[in-house]
């Protein structure tokens, strides 16, 4: 079954994530990107609400530049503010050599304080446009670095989805991969509505939202009914 993972940037909107059923609770700030990281004190309020609803709780790190001390350090902090999942973007990694690097130390920096939290490598579907690693060489790269799972969204939001970047057979590549090599994988990226019943078919591990649920666009807020909406069409 597909785990459905909804993105907040506050308190009101976690609980309409969780009104609404969602599986994983990721936090993450829209404001700095794609994958932008939100504040310790802010992960460590929804992860307490989180924790009491039973959900796991997620949140990235950053569109990260090829930094393995700031991504380690940052890493760190999003496990310590209590992230069941910490989601590293590889924005500013440019190949394999790059993602190992940045990768392990993520990994090891996590996995000494935590050992059941998880570690996920995030690439991009657009990598071309911001001259980044491609998401097929990330499975190599996640399996050497011992991470937990790997995962594909889009850097620039621009209303262009994952779906406009890679094709099914392609996406479909990466997941099996992904699972070849031990890992987990999902798939993120302005997913909408006509998307589903291909996601459904390609069947990643999870699937990871926030426009699709909000009632007018990215900015703006989560509405429980959607997630709900969400889940009835993904389970369906």
């Amino acid at each position: 079954m597909i785990r459905v993972l909804v993105s907040p940037m506050s308190i009101d909107e976690a609980y309409e994530c969780l009104k609404g059923g969602a599986d994983i609770i990721d936090v993450k700030n829209p404001k700095e990107g794609s994958l932008g990281a939100n504040f310790p004190w802010v992960i460590k309020e929804i992860g307490e609400i989180v924790k009491k609803e039973g959900k796991e709780l997620s949140a990235t790190t950053g569109d990260l530049d090829f930094k393995p001390g700031t991504a380690s350090l940052a890493a760190l902090g999003a496990a310590v503010a209590g992230a069941d999942y910490i989601k590293v973007g590889l924005y500013g990694v440019k190949n394999k050599e790059q993602a190992y690097e940045i990768l392990k130390n993520v990994t090891r920096s996590v996995k000494d304080f935590d050992a059941d939290k998880k570690v996920v490598g995030a690439a991009y579907a657009d990598f071309h446009r911001i001259n980044a690693i491609s998401p097929f060489d990330l499975p190599e790269a996640g399996q050497m670095a011992e991470v937990d799972g790997i995962m594909i969204d889009t850097a620039i939001k621009d209303g262009l989805t994952l779906f406009d970047h890679l094709k099914e057979p392609q996406l479909q590549e990466f997941v099996e991969t992904a699972r070849e090599n031990g890992m987990f994988c999902a798939l993120a990226g302005s997913i909408n509505w006509e998307h589903l019943p291909v996601l459904k078919k390609i069947s990643p591990d999870i699937i990871g939202v926030r426009t699709i649920v909000c009632e007018s666009g990215r900015q703006s807020k989560i509405k429980s009914e959607l997630v709900e909406r969400l889940m009835k069409e993904m389970s369906g």
